[in-house]
């Protein structure tokens, strides 16, 4: 039996907000990151949440993220109701999905 590929459970509204920074249009993002305008947009509106990690990889770096900066990465579960003391997501220190 064969083992099912690893995925990357991201947030589309921060990739689309990191796009828009940018001054990124989907299509110049998504050609970047050598996927499909289509793709990206279902992405960006939750349709889809997970990528393969070589394609988070191109897309974090079309975007110019840093390899240890996490916010494309969706909080793990347990911690997007729940919040510290201080007001930020439990989590923080999330493994990278390389």
């Amino acid at each position: 039996m064969e083992r099912p590929q690893p995925t990357v459970q991201v947030d589309g509204a921060a990739i689309r907000t990191r796009r828009k920074e940018l001054g990124l249009s989907r299509n110049e993002c998504a050609t970047a990151a050598g996927i499909s305008g289509p793709y990206l947009s279902q992405i960006e509106t939750g349709a889809r949440r997970k990528m393969r990690p070589p394609t988070y990889k191109r897309l974090r770096t079309a975007l110019q993220i840093q390899r240890d900066d996490h916010r494309l990465l969706a909080p793990p579960p347990e911690s997007q109701h729940r919040k510290d003391t201080d007001g930020s997501h439990r989590g923080a220190g999330r493994p990278h999905p390389e």
